[in-house]
């Protein structure tokens, strides 16, 4: 795909980038360019992974969306969706669960916890075993903190991404759920972007809606999700930016966002718009 090889122009040490494409009911095609093996630290990716093997616990009858976790009145849906009220970092919440959409990493480790809690046993096993192995990412790790801890590569990533676009762990019903707003009328702050109002989230997963300006591109439609980490990477999943085809794109890189956050999104936004506008002309 020619719109990958615009990241080789990228100001970054090393980037690895694929897409996953599929028309809608049909096997996916895999591209790529840079090291497809190179371990990157995914930073904030690693929340649809962890999100991922929620989702598995809940279709398992390990845990429930409406399972309470944390603060009264908050849930592992609520956790996943950033609406737990739990700040960035810190233990205690900051608003009742439902008000607003906060960013949070405690939210998320709260939700891996909880799942590790109901199946008896860590969340990295419960991650390895329910996710990583099954998809074959042998050259993904948990090393830390579940919210921004995941070290994986190119190869890895568009195998998760392969999963999303044709689910083989979770039924097409709960991804639609956890890629469809929950509780879509909360405003909220997308780190390193700006306030949104609506601020729309799934579960794990961010929502583009009508955010403007946005880390993805001009082209991307409102129903894409996605996430980008403070390690200069990102991915999306668009199934309605090209009639008739399902896109994702994954772009990692070894420098952090915030040494680089104008030229990072310019850039992210540029191999965006170049990868949609290459399958819409074929």
């Amino acid at each position: 795909m020619r719109a990958l090889e615009l990241t080789a122009a990228w100001p970054v040490d090393h980037v690895s980038a694929g897409a996953v494409v599929a028309g809608h009911g049909s096997a996916a095609s895999l591209h790529q360019v840079g090291d497809p093996s190179r371990p990157y630290r995914i930073a904030s990716i690693s929340k649809p992974l962890t999100a991922w093997a929620a989702l598995v616990a809940v279709e398992e009858g390990t845990i429930a969306l409406d399972t309470q976790v944390g603060q009264p009145g908050c849930t592992l849906a609520h956790l996943l969706a950033h609406a737990g009220g739990y700040s960035f970092d810190g233990p205690d919440p900051v608003s009742p669960p439902g008000r607003r959409r906060i960013y949070s990493n405690t939210g998320i480790e709260l939700a891996a916890a909880a799942v590790a809690d109901a199946a008896g046993m860590p969340f990295e096993q419960y991650l390895r075993e329910a996710v990583l192995e099954p998809l074959g990412m042998e050259g993904t790790a948990l090393r830390g903190s579940p919210a921004h801890a995941i070290w994986s590569t190119l190869d890895d990533l568009l195998r998760f991404l392969a999963e999303v676009v044709h689910p083989t762990l979770l039924a097409t019903s709960t991804v639609a759920l956890a890629t469809a707003p929950f509780l879509p009328t909360l405003a909220g702050i997308v780190p390193g972007i700006g306030r949104f109002d609506p601020c729309p989230w799934g579960l794990g997963f961010e929502i583009h809606g009508n955010k403007h300006p946005h880390w993805m591109g001009a082209r991307n439609s409102p129903t894409a999700f996605g996430h980008f980490g403070g390690s200069g990477t990102m991915c999306w999943v668009d199934r309605d930016a090209v009639a008739g085809h399902d896109l994702a794109v994954v772009a990692l890189t070894d420098r952090d966002f915030d040494d680089w956050s104008i030229d990072a999104l310019r850039c992210w936004r540029e191999v965006s718009d170049a990868a949609i506008d290459e399958v819409a002309a074929r």
